[in-house]
């Protein structure tokens, strides 16, 4: 399986995808958005998880997104926001009329060179590229089990600390910043998570049956987890802030 069939494997889970991920922590989204933005990109938005965070921050937000299922996933959420067909190696914005470009969750599909070009042709001087994982705390036994269950394809050590991108963003000039928090979900929804997961939606389907299953035991059988309606997921939320020069 290569990476851009993962990529590209969103559209077919759309729906568990905008009932089981999380949002963001209003605290990482006020650290990252310069403050007199009036327009902000949010780019790989999927069905609009940051995107909703950037509305009311920024006089217009617009959401790219390469695959038309999350981008129909986005448009009945957000209605209000334009949603634009694109990648980040090819963003359908003017040159220079951004303040902030966003990819939350999304640059570890994107070619950091072409990328963080593309990226500096959208933006104007001075402008924010914002880089934003939420990843999952396994300090918990029922988490660290579940983790266990789970092939991530991406590093984890670089969503958390190093993200690979190109010129302009490479001169080190970078800001670093987390944010713990927890989010509450019922069961069901917990579970439409895990199916999100790119490495789960292309199992075939009794491989992916099997793999829910084995998640649902889990919970049912940790003293933490076990006949409670919510699972309480905690999560760090890392945000990578570079400035344009």
């Amino acid at each position: 399986m290569t990476l851009e069939q993962y990529a590209n494997s969103f559209g077919a889970a759309a729906d568990a995808y905008e009932r089981g991920r999380p949002g963001y922590p209003d605290a990482a989204v006020d650290w990252l958005l310069p403050a007199d933005a009036r327009l902000v990109a949010d780019v790989g938005a999927g069905t609009g998880k940051f995107t909703r965070s950037l509305v009311g921050r920024a006089a217009e937000v617009v959401a790219v997104e390469p695959d038309p299922a999350m981008r129909d996933r986005l448009t009945t959420v957000l209605p209000d926001v334009r949603a634009l067909a694109g990648t980040g190696e090819s963003i359908p914005l003017a040159d220079g009329s951004a303040d902030a470009v966003t990819f939350a969750q999304a640059w570890h599909w994107v070619d950091p060179v072409r990328g963080s070009q593309e990226v500096a042709r959208v933006l104007r001087p001075g402008g924010v590229l914002g880089l934003v994982w939420n990843v999952r705390d396994e300090t918990r036994p029922w988490s660290a089990r579940i983790s266990a269950i789970l092939s991530q394809p991406e590093s984890r050590a670089s969503v958390q600390s190093a993200p690979v991108v190109g010129a302009p963003f490479d001169d080190g000039a970078v800001e670093h910043e987390r944010f713990p928090w927890v989010h509450e979900q019922d069961r069901s929804a917990f579970l439409d998570m895990v199916a999100s997961r790119s490495y789960v939606i292309v199992l075939p389907p009794d491989e992916r049956t099997a793999l829910l299953d084995r998640v649902r035991r889990v919970l049912d059988d940790d003293p933490e987890t076990a006949g409670s309606a919510t699972v309480p997921v905690g999560y760090t939320t890392y945000v990578h802030r570079y400035v344009r020069p």
